[in-house]
This record gives structure tokens, C-alpha cells and sequence, in this order.
């Protein structure tokens, strides 16, 4: 079975090499681009063609909740949102991201104790396998 493509977008360097190692330490996944904000994605989205999108909620100039628009109406893939500024409790951006066309949402890994990060980098990839096999819709612009 081929590797799961996934565009990783990210502002922050530290969670960016977090993920690049998570992702890196699996045959199961293939790290076909990095960005460091939603403009940056929109434009790469089209040459690196991934199966799934792994992206921050806060970034500029183009956050995670436009990014996520901007692909479900022109790029339409599943969006795996992974950030700590949005817990299960912050209904209105967890609605607003979902409503907009994410698939998931789940905290960033930022390292830690070895076991808490196995953990989870096997929630994530379990995650990413799951989504690369979903089939998505495309969402008109409001």
C-alpha cells in the first residue's frame, strides 16, 4: 500500500520539527511539502497533490479556519487540525473548524516523556490513516 501524503502547515519551528519526525519515523506517511501558513499551503496544494492536510488553527496571514475553506471549495481533501488553542470546550472554533470542512481536530504533540509521545503519534497516525481513506465533499465559499 503507497504512503499516505500529507502537506504539513505549521508557523511554529519546534512543532514543525515535532511533526516532521512523527511523520518521518513511519513508512505509512510521506511528507510531501511543509508550510508555515495557509497561503503558503494554498499555493502548494496543487503541485504536492496530498491525500491529507495536517494544519495549525492560529497562523498568519491566512489561519487554519480560512485555510480550511479555501481548500473544501477549491482543493477538497480531508483536514487534520492539530492545535492547543482548540480544546474540546471551545465550542465555537471546534464548530466554526468542523463547519468549514475538518475532519478532526487534535492537540499538537509537543514532545515530552517518551511513552506520553508514543501514545500519541499512534493517535495521529491512526488518525491520518483514516482520514486518507475518506471521501469529502467540496464546500462553497460564503
Amino acid at each position: 500500500m503507497a504512503p499516505t501524503k500529507v502537506l504539513i502547515v505549521e508557523d511554529s519551528p519546534v512543532a514543525m520539527e515535532v511533526l516532521q519526525r512523527l511523520f518521518k519515523s513511519t513508512p505509512e506517511v510521506e511528507i510531501v511539502g511543509t508550510a508555515r501558513n495557509g497561503q503558503e499551503a494554498l499555493a502548494m496544494i496543487p503541485r504536492v497533490n496530498p491525500t491529507v492536510i495536517c494544519t495549525d488553527f492560529h497562523m498568519e496571514p491566512i489561519d487554519g479556519l480560512e485555510l480550511t475553506k479555501q481548500v473544501m471549495a477549491n482543493y477538497p481533501r480531508p483536514i487534520l487540525v492539530l492545535s492547543n488553542s482548540v480544546k474540546a470546550d471551545d465550542t465555537k472554533n471546534v464548530f466554526a473548524l468542523l463547519q468549514a470542512g475538518a475532519s478532526d481536530i487534535y492537540p499538537k504533540p509537543l514532545g515530552g516523556e517518551y511513552a506520553e509521545y508514543e501514545a500519541i503519534k499512534q493517535k495521529i497516525l491512526s488518525k491520518i490513516k483514516l482520514l486518507s481513506g475518506m471521501s469529502v465533499k467540496a464546500r462553497p465559499l460564503n
